[in-house]
């Protein structure tokens, strides 16, 4: 049964709740574990059990103790204070952990960029000395194991630094398979997959059940959970604040143990057509992002709030990252709206920063934060030149930046310990508010979101769209790219939905609906032909309905079947 053990929780979050016990008999057992990180307390007092043969998910948010836990579990960092016991060990390293059969996938995808797949998916499992199996042998296994994981073939000597995120996301989970688990931890393991793919996941972990394998699965994606977990514990500021079993384990019973309050309300987009119909603020003209692909006309307008997806590899995170100038386009080039009204080409991402165009990516670790400095900086960099006093030699005024970071770290609710403690030491979803934070403090005319809640618990999910929202009330635009559905929902003017490098189908804030979403972004899209239009209004109406679809695709997507698709 539900129970919250913190009294500032509503009462209605987990009505007629009774304590969930600590059972003894429990292969996986976690007892008042303590776990400090300078000032910031990440466990404090946590406990937690499950057993083999079932799915367990771990929920919380932003910096709830999740993801510390689990490395915990895993022999990655040491408790200050408290038990643990993992099928009857307390794993002191990671190697120590994978002997007792406990193998974990982290949030942060760890990939050897200049290794072959196979030769990732294999890391760790020889010694100096001897080998696990033969070259050839690797190859086989590499290759029937990533077939059944991506859906289709894939050359696994190919290097893995030329893969896309998704697959780099499967080499880490195909690595953890190998090691035939009796434990598997899988910390935000679908953050880099779309939806077809979260699927494939979701019946490698069921059969990894029937089996007798304990899954524990850290997400953010309370759809997610809802549908595969046997039993969920609930962490709040470092303790276990409840844990839900079967159909207990609803949306609304997680977010009051979450939180301590119901679901916030949806956000709308209001005043649809007024907004497209208003001035653009970034336009596409015969735009390409792959050398076979359709050409995109598009308008980005004044206070609109645009939602972008698609299935993975499709084209979307080409095509946001073109318009913030992070990549260039295969042909033609974006404009942005100057200051005197009329309009200049992004060729490079300098551009689009000088013209008030601020880019934020999903992939911190990659490309956004700058892991060896502090959070102060991370948060303030790029504000330096501008936050400087003239002179013979500029001179940051810190003061001015020191009352930019408190409203942001406010606003954004950013749990930290010290301004000057690295930003490794906050969560990942922190780490991600630190990144949304900067992008604000720059004051764009236009923020480009790549994925920019992966990582992001519910709460703070709804309190980004709230600055969105009001961000684009100012006159202000957002692109939003996600592979999440439910996060255009009530949110977004419209939705443009990508297939095969172009956008394939339009939907109106009125009309989205993730069903109507989910057929465009498979290519079954006849209810949504109606949708399906220019990104730029026409003058005087919404354009000419059209499909766009071509069947040349880049080499790695025509390896996994998506040809056929």
């Amino acid at each position: 049964m539900a129970v919250d053990v913190q009294a500032e929780a509503e009462p209605e979050a987990n009505n007629g709740a009774m304590p969930s016990p600590f059972p003894s008999a429990g292969e996986i057992m976690v007892s008042n574990v303590h776990k400090s990180f300078g000032m910031t307390r990440a466990l404090d007092g946590c406990t937690f059990s499950a057993h083999s043969g079932e799915i367990h998910a771990l929920v919380g948010g932003n910096g709830s103790g999740k993801s510390t836990l689990a490395k915990v579990m895993s022999g990655v960092l040491p408790v200050d204070s408290g038990q643990v016991s993992v099928l009857g060990h307390a794993p002191s390293s990671p190697r120590e952990a994978r002997g007792y059969g406990i193998a974990t996938v982290f949030q942060e995808v760890f990939v050897a960029d200049q290794c072959s797949i196979v030769d990732n998916l294999f890391l760790g499992a020889d010694s100096l000395w001897s080998k696990s199996l033969s070259t050839r042998a690797k190859a086989e296994a590499a290759h029937e194991l990533m077939a059944e994981l991506l859906g289709g073939e894939i050359n696994v000597e190919l290097l893995a630094g030329d893969l896309p995120l998704s697959v780099k996301q499967w080499i880490t989970i195909g690595r953890a398979l190998l090691s035939e688990p009796r434990v598997l931890i899988l910390d935000e393991s679908s953050a880099a997959l779309d939806l077809d793919s979260t699927e494939r996941l979701f019946d490698k972990i069921r059969v990894l059940r029937d089996q007798g394998v304990a899954v524990l699965i850290v997400t953010h994606r309370i759809a997610e959970l809802v549908r595969i977990s046997d039993r969920a514990t609930v962490l709040r500021d470092g303790r276990d604040v409840g844990v839900l079993v079967g159909e207990e384990i609803t949306e609304r019973n997680l977010l009051g143990l979450m939180t301590g309050r119901s679901k916030p309300a949806a956000q709308t987009g209001a005043h649809v057509q007024e907004v497209l119909h208003g001035a653009p603020v970034l336009k596409t003209r015969g735009l390409k992002v792959w050398p076979d692909g359709g050409e995109i006309d598009f308008a980005l307008h004044e206070g609109e709030i645009l939602g972008i997806t698609g299935l993975d590899g499709q084209g979307q995170s080409e095509f946001v990252q073109v318009l913030a100038g992070v990549m260039k386009a295969e042909q033609s080039r974006p404009t942005v709206r100057r200051r005197d009204g009329g309009f200049a080409e992004i060729a490079e991402l300098s551009d689009a920063t000088d013209h008030g165009v601020s880019y934020v990516s999903g992939d911190r670790k990659r490309e956004g934060i700058f892991a060896n400095l502090s959070i102060y900086e991370n948060l303030l960099m790029p504000l330096y030149r501008a936050k400087s006093r003239a002179g013979r030699v500029a001179v940051v005024d810190w003061r001015a930046l020191a009352s930019v970071f408190a409203w942001e770290v406010e606003r954004l609710a950013i749990k930290l310990g010290e301004a000057t403690d690295k930003i490794t030491s906050l969560s990942g979803g922190n780490q991600q508010k630190v990144l949304i934070g900067r992008a604000f403090a720059l004051n764009p005319e236009v923020l480009i979101l790549n994925d920019p809640a992966r990582g992001v618990d519910v709460g703070a999910k709804a309190e980004l769209y709230r600055h969105l929202t009001a961000f684009a009330a100012r006159g202000k635009s957002v692109v939003y790219l996600s592979s999440e559905i439910e996060e255009f929902l009530g949110f977004c003017t419209r939705v443009l939905v990508f297939r095969h490098g172009s956008i394939f189908a339009q939907v109106l804030a009125e009309d989205i609906d993730p069903d109507l979403i989910l057929e465009a972004m498979f290519g079954h899209a006849q209810q949504a032909h109606r949708h399906a239009a220019r990104a730029e209004p026409e003058p005087g109406g919404q354009g000419q309905p059209r499909r766009v679809i071509r069947e040349n695709l880049p080499p790695w997507l025509r390896q996994q079947g998506w040809d056929s698709r």
